[in-house]
């Protein structure tokens, strides 16, 4: 393996540093880059382990068509699956069952087990109710057999969790975070975007769903895909601070945005997992609060960051540029002090677009037409600003623009549907990057970029694809 090739960690942090005097509250956005992964196979990789749970309620048999969509989607995943990987099925209803292998545990992936395996998922049948938290735990019991491996779970459901509580629910979740990743897809109109959003915050993943069941299939594929190019089980984000700073959040914002929860080792060290990692990058918006009493006007580092691979096998290095600092300058000028980092300003605005997308859908549920109109145009507006066309796309179901887009002239649909609202309300979930350095970004020359792994298309000269996160080839 060439020293290029030498698979590692990087970390860069993007701030302005100046603070006008008396201010508390300083931002940043941590780069993480993971490079050379796609060189950790053999020996050098650890295992991976897979559980696929899907609903099997008796909603599922609603029409009868999409349970076998969800049969046809759990067989493509099963395929998906590299040779080896170790695997199971489990029947998710008001309780959980493994249907395959059929003595429990774990089976790896062979031509043989895939047989079996797709032979027990044209079994299922449809009925019972719904508890999400019971297919999790059973799932957690599952993956805890190879406590080393890369451990992913794939989520099905059609309704909503029924048939345990909330508080249920939020138990299973604090039990399984940090032990393995869990993407959440929705099918049909019965699922709640909210539950599905909870839960893969909390497991580190992704939350969507699809609006025509035949579109599961190609779904599962590229998530099992994406599941199988994932070599390192776990990177944490360390942050250390003094005395006079703390942590308010840490929140992923590329590609995809969640809420990270940390865990304190001390009063001044918090550490947040980030899930399971392959060669790809990621961006994460962080926030301080300083006290400046009894500090001058001079430079502080109010944090030093450092990433921590778990599990990550032989060969992998740690962060090639060490910890980092982030850095607080206290000073009158308003001119420095005022100056926004382009990253940071691109993250905030990504958090108010969420709330924007989820304040027009909670005003079209209670029936305020003319507020979700306000709010989505709003959304609309800032989601142009930052192209993030996913979002975009969706929210043109629900809304025709009806004069500039930028100023969020828009007016609500009167033909959308309720899965449309569903679909607009887990997408605010998906994120895009900004301009780095402080810079505002200057239009590349040259084509967009279409990424050969999720065939998204990307603007001319961005590094890595703006959906999957996975590196553009040198000379793309």
């Amino acid at each position: 393996m060439t020293a290029e090739a030498q698979p590692a960690f990087g970390l860069a942090v993007s701030q302005n540093e100046y603070l006008f005097a008396g201010e508390t509250e300083m931002h940043a956005v941590l780069t993480v880059t993971a490079q050379g992964l796609g060189g950790l196979t053999g020996g050098e990789a650890p295992e991976a382990a897979e559980v696929i749970a899907i609903d099997c309620s008796g909603s599922m048999h609603s029409p009868p068509t999409k349970l076998r969509a969800a049969q046809d989607a759990t067989g493509a995943a099963i395929d998906a699956l590299r040779d080896g990987v170790f695997f199971a099925v489990v029947e998710g209803t008001h309780t959980a069952r493994v249907i395959y292998p059929h003595d429990g545990g774990l089976v790896a992936a062979s031509p043989g087990t895939r047989v079996g395996a797709k032979r027990a998922v044209r079994r299922l049948t449809a009925s019972g109710g719904t508890a999400m938290g019971s297919w999790l735990r059973l799932a957690g019991q599952l993956l805890d057999a190879h406590p080393a491996a890369v451990r992913h779970v794939l989520l099905l459901t059609d309704g909503k969790n029924e048939h345990e509580t909330s508080a249920d629910l939020d138990a299973v979740l604090a039990e399984c975070a940090g032990r393995f990743v869990c993407d959440a897809r929705g099918v049909g109109d019965g699922w709640e975007p909210e539950e599905l959003l909870r839960i893969v915050s909390a497991l580190n993943g992704t939350a969507d769903a699809v609006r025509e069941e035949a579109e599961l299939a190609e779904d599962f594929t590229a998530i099992m895909r994406a599941a199988m190019r994932k070599v390192v089980p776990e990177l944490l984000i360390r942050i250390e601070t003094p005395p006079f700073a703390r942590v308010r959040f840490l929140r992923q914002t590329f590609p995809t945005q969640t809420e990270l929860t940390g865990t304190s080792a001390d009063a001044q060290t918090t550490t947040y997992a980030t899930g399971s990692w392959g060669e790809e990058s990621r961006d994460f918006h962080v926030c301080l609060d300083v006290d400046p009493t009894g500090l001058d006007l001079t430079e502080y580092q109010i944090a030093e960051v450092g990433l921590v691979p778990v599990h990550a096998g032989a060969g992998l290095q740690t962060p090639s540029g060490g910890e980092q600092p982030i850095i607080a300058q206290w000073t009158e000028n308003t001119v420095l002090s005022s100056v926004m980092d382009s990253r940071v300003a691109h993250a905030t605005n990504q958090a108010e677009l969420g709330r924007a997308v989820m304040a027009g859908c909670e005003a079209y549920d209670a029936g305020n037409i003319d507020l979700a109109a306000r709010e989505w145009g709003r959304a609309v507006a800032l989601a142009s600003a930052q192209r993030n066309e996913k979002v975009l796309a969706r929210l043109h179901r629900l809304v025709d623009v009806v004069g500039d887009p930028a100023r969020g002239e828009v007016r609500v649909r009167t033909d959308l549907q309720l899965l449309d609202v569903k679909l607009s309300e887990v997408s605010r979930s998906h994120g895009t990057r900004g301009p780095g350095d402080g810079q505002k970004a200057a239009a590349p020359a040259g084509p967009d970029l279409t990424c050969e792994h999720c065939r998204h298309v990307s603007r001319a000269g961005a590094k890595f694809c703006e959906d999957c996160g996975r590196a553009f080839e040198v000379g793309a």
